[in-house]
């Protein structure tokens, strides 16, 4: 598969989910290895969409290809969701919030007393979702790679999201890691294909490791 004229979906950055006008649940993520992939694909002429959370305005501002905004993980899975087409490819490189806020206060809530308890629901599963529609047939011939970002048994959750969610392909950060994770500018990533076949790559840059992990899908796919 040569990415050429491909339309190409990835996804960068945190999301947030508000507690109150002044406080979120958020994660450290940059979008720093998202925007490489999309600069990648969008140099192998790929017709490339770059949907991001919250990231520095100048890390994406002149990009020769789309880019899309979004804040909380919902608003992640219906960009995404919008975005893709039959044959088309999706790189789920972002950090999605896991979980939001019951409520969300209209107000910023005051210091009070010593504890307080949050409650938290579940985000929605952006990848859950999309595997769901391509295995109704409502998605077809599309090609789906995942990140996970672990801390330990890296290699067994990692495997499990990748069968858990039928993806062709998942690459794992061990964030743990001081060469790997967020807002680092380089990266250590081990590939594992829908077989669970397994390719470690060494400590890169994250565009040097965007150009390996797209070798990686022009060969296998």
């Amino acid at each position: 598969m040569h990415l050429k004229n491909k339309k190409v979906i990835v996804t960068g950055g945190p999301t947030r989910e508000w507690i109150d006008p002044v406080r979120f649940i958020s994660n450290p993520s940059t979008g720093k290895m998202g925007i490489a992939l999309a600069d990648e694909a969008s140099r192998r002429g790929a017709d490339t969409i770059f949907i991001h959370g919250p990231v520095r305005e100048d890390l994406i501002k002149g990009k020769p290809y789309r880019t899309v905004g979004v804040e909380s993980t919902g608003e992640l899975l219906a960009a995404v969701l919008g975005a893709l087409s039959d044959n088309s490819l999706l790189i789920m490189a972002a950090a999605p919030s896991d979980y939001a806020p019951v409520e969300r206060s209209g107000v910023k809530i005051k210091k009070g007393a010593a504890e307080m308890a949050l409650m938290l629901k579940r985000t929605p599963d952006i990848l859950k979702t999309v595997s769901e529609k391509i295995k109704s047939g409502e998605l077809k011939g599309m090609i789906v790679a995942g990140f996970a970002a672990e801390t330990v048994n890296t290699e067994e959750y990692a495997l499990g999201k990748l069968r858990g969610k039928n993806l062709d392909m998942i690459c794992l950060n061990d964030v743990s890691r001081k060469d790997a994770g967020f807002a680092l500018d380089t990266n250590r990533v081990i590939i594992f294909d829908r077989t669970g076949a397994r390719t470690a790559l060494p400590t890169l840059t994250k565009e040097e490791t965007a150009a390996r992990i797209l070798d990686f899908m022009e060969e296998r796919f």
